[in-house]
C-alpha cells in the first residue's frame, strides 16, 4: 500500500505542475472538474453538483459563481421543468473546456509516448477499475459512456467489475 499510495501522489503532483504554471489561461483545477462534469452530465444545479462531488453547497456555489463571473458557465431555467436553476456551459466554457482536454492529452501522449497500445489499455482499464471502486466506497458515481468500458488484451469490451 505504501508504494501505490507514494505513486498515486506523485501522479497528482505532476498533474497539478503541468497545469496553470505552463499556461495562466488553463482552467483552475475546481472549473475543470465543475465543467467536465456539467459536459458528461448536462445542466446541473448547485445542489446536484454538491452532491455530485461530496461537497458542501456553499463551497460549490463559491467555485460556481467564478465560473460565471468568467462567463464560463450560465444559469438556466431547469430543462426537465424543475424548480431550481440549473447551469450550463457556456459556448467559451466549452472552447475552455475543450482546449484543456486537448493540452491535457497532448502532455499525456508525450509521457506515454514509448508505450505500447496494449500497455497504454491496460493502464486506461486499471484506471478505470481503481476510480469505480472509490465511487462505489463513497457511493457517487461519475458518469460514463460505453467507450470508458474496461477490454481485455484483445480489445474486447468486459463487463464492470
Amino acid at each position: 500500500m505504501e508504494k501505490l499510495e507514494r505513486e498515486l501522489m506523485l501522479l497528482s503532483r505532476h498533474q497539478v505542475l503541468g497545469r496553470r504554471e505552463r499556461d495562466p489561461e488553463r482552467l483552475e483545477r475546481s472549473a475543470y472538474l465543475l465543467l467536465s462534469r456539467i459536459d458528461t452530465q448536462g445542466p446541473m444545479s448547485i445542489g446536484q453538483l454538491a452532491e455530485a462531488f461530496g461537497l458542501d453547497t456553499s463551497t460549490v456555489n463559491r467555485q460556481t459563481a467564478a465560473l460565471l463571473r468568467c462567463g464560463l458557465a450560465e444559469r438556466v431555467a431547469d430543462p426537465d421543468g424543475g424548480m431550481a436553476r440549473k447551469l450550463r456551459i457556456t459556448t467559451e466554457g466549452g472552447h475552455r473546456l475543450t482546449a484543456d482536454r486537448e493540452a491535457n492529452q497532448s502532455c499525456l501522449a508525450r509521457v506515454i509516448a514509448g508505450w505500447s497500445p496494449e500497455e497504454v489499455r491496460e493502464l486506461e482499464d486499471v484506471l478505470v477499475r481503481l476510480n469505480r471502486s472509490a465511487e462505489a466506497l463513497e457511493g457517487r458515481y461519475w458518469p460514463r459512456t460505453e467507450e470508458d468500458a474496461p477490454h481485455t488484451a484483445d480489445g474486447a469490451e468486459t463487463l464492470p467489475r
